[in-house]
């Protein structure tokens, strides 16, 4: 029995900050798909997995992203690379989060950094406020797909694995969550997402998919 929902944020809750990766690309003209490959280029420890960890302070990850970036090529400012970064929030979603909070034990699990000059928008802040639980890396010096990240979700909302519904964007934060025996939801189209959804928990969605 589905006790608890779980749900990534950034392009779950809020449009996907690979979207503007590809506007900024577009605008400096980049290579499509190239800040994607830089993040993922020894994912555990470049410069934004340390951001996240809060191993750097802002100022030292520009230093250290823009270094990397150079190093295969890239010429990219950091600043205004994540002045974009925070995605509008996709009102469907929220839809769904505050009728799963009403029924289930809900988590949000983000890797996110605190950065004094990028401050939680008022309408992502009211959001975080309907989850039981908030899990944030740049708190808990760790991040996803780190398997500790997933256990202690359930641990504070006092559910197995087995009885979660989880939902992310991207697979390889994925796997460990399924792995651990989540039912696991991929969004690539939140509609499509939320139509599966309320089918793992046998209900129909409050709001229509698609």
């Amino acid at each position: 029995m589905i006790r608890s929902v779980m749900f990534d944020f950034g392009g779950v809750v809020t449009a996907s900050p690979f979207e503007w990766f590809g506007h900024y690309e577009r605008e400096h003209g980049l290579p499509p798909g190239s800040i994607r490959r830089l993040n993922a280029t020894d994912p555990d420890t470049n410069a934004w997995a340390r951001l996240e960890r809060s191993e750097l302070t802002f100022d030292e990850f520009c230093d250290a992203f823009e270094a990397e970036a150079a190093a295969t090529g890239l010429t990219v400012d950091a600043r205004e690379l994540m002045s974009g970064l925070e995605g509008a929030v996709r009102p469907q979603m929220v839809e769904v989060v505050r009728d799963c909070a009403r029924r289930f034990k809900t988590a949000c699990l983000t890797n996110n950094f605190a950065v004094v000059e990028m401050p939680t928008r008022p309408e992502a802040a009211e959001v975080l406020a309907l989850f039981d639980v908030v899990l944030e890396s740049r708190e808990l010096g760790i991040r996803k797909p780190d398997p500790r990240f997933y256990v202690l979700a359930c641990e504070r909302l006092e559910v197995e694995p087995d009885e979660v519904v989880y939902l992310d964007d991207l697979g390889i934060n994925l796997k460990p969550a399924r792995d651990l025996g989540m039912t696991t939801i991929k969004v690539v189209d939140p509609g499509q997402a939320i139509a599966e959804l309320y089918a793992a928990v046998g209900d129909e969605p409050p709001v229509r998919a698609g």
